[in-house]
């Protein structure tokens, strides 16, 4: 009987060189294996657009399946002109400068006051990867599992009807309630570290938290799911020059 492999990895925000040394250290075969990130590609980390090229190239040339995070949503409203005040004020207040410095090449802090310039900048050399971001769906489903990046609002019965905010943002209302489905949800955005005291993977029961806090200086984890049931994990330690 032939094992069917998924590979779950979620967080990464710019460390595209612990992804890859992920992906090798677990085996990865495209060929084989169904491999699924949920969300968070850019931000934080120093090398956003390399990042996002790879979950691209992944998606496009592998078969993997990639969920949209708030990050990627938010980045991607920054750049077409969707986003309002705060929501700007957000994206410098959680990495974005950090984002732009990659798409741009520069290590010189970069401003808000630029920024009408970073955006006609980035669309008119990388509007590929905002229009691969903003067309990212919010879930995925298999016979066993349900994943999402942030988690189900357990005030809808019928989740898929949830707002897509909570798909993108929720958190403790969340993994600290039990869920109304019949399938355990996989999700990142929250760090494990801020759940049970370490990155490693959280088992809640009915859900299970993947984000290992990769851009703080803690680690990238990968679920091993075979044949439907959780069998190992997988930890690439973060290199410090993605912080």
């Amino acid at each position: 009987m032939v094992q069917e492999r998924t590979l779950v990895i979620s967080d990464i925000h710019g460390c595209d060189k612990e992804l890859e040394a992920l992906l090798q250290q677990s085996g990865y075969d495209a060929g084989k294996d169904t491999l699924l990130l949920l969300g968070d590609y850019v931000d934080r980390g120093l090398r956003s657009k390399q990042a996002v090229d790879l979950v691209r190239r992944l998606v496009l040339e592998q078969g993997a399946v990639a969920l949209q995070g708030n990050h990627d949503q938010r980045f991607v409203r920054v750049m077409t002109n969707k986003a309002n005040e705060e929501e700007i004020e957000k994206f410098f207040e959680k990495g974005g400068a950090e984002t732009l410095s990659s798409y741009m090449e520069m290590k010189a802090e970069l401003t808000l006051a630029e920024l009408e310039h970073y955006k006609a900048s980035i669309m008119t050399s990388h509007a590929a990867h905002i229009q691969f971001l903003e067309g990212l769906p919010y879930y995925y489903e298999d016979d066993h599992y349900i994943y999402v990046h942030a988690g189900l609002n357990p005030k809808f019965q019928d989740w898929k009807s949830q707002p897509v905010k909570d798909f993108l943002f929720i958190r403790k209302e969340f993994y600290t309630h039990p869920t109304q489905v019949d399938k355990t949800v996989i999700f990142g955005h929250t760090k494990t570290i801020d759940i049970h005291g370490v990155p490693d993977v959280w088992y809640g029961g009915d859900k299970i938290g993947i984000d290992g806090g990769c851009a703080f200086g803690y680690q990238l984890n990968c679920l091993e799911i075979i044949d439907g049931t959780v069998n190992q994990v997988f930890v690439q330690p973060a290199n410090n020059s993605t912080l």
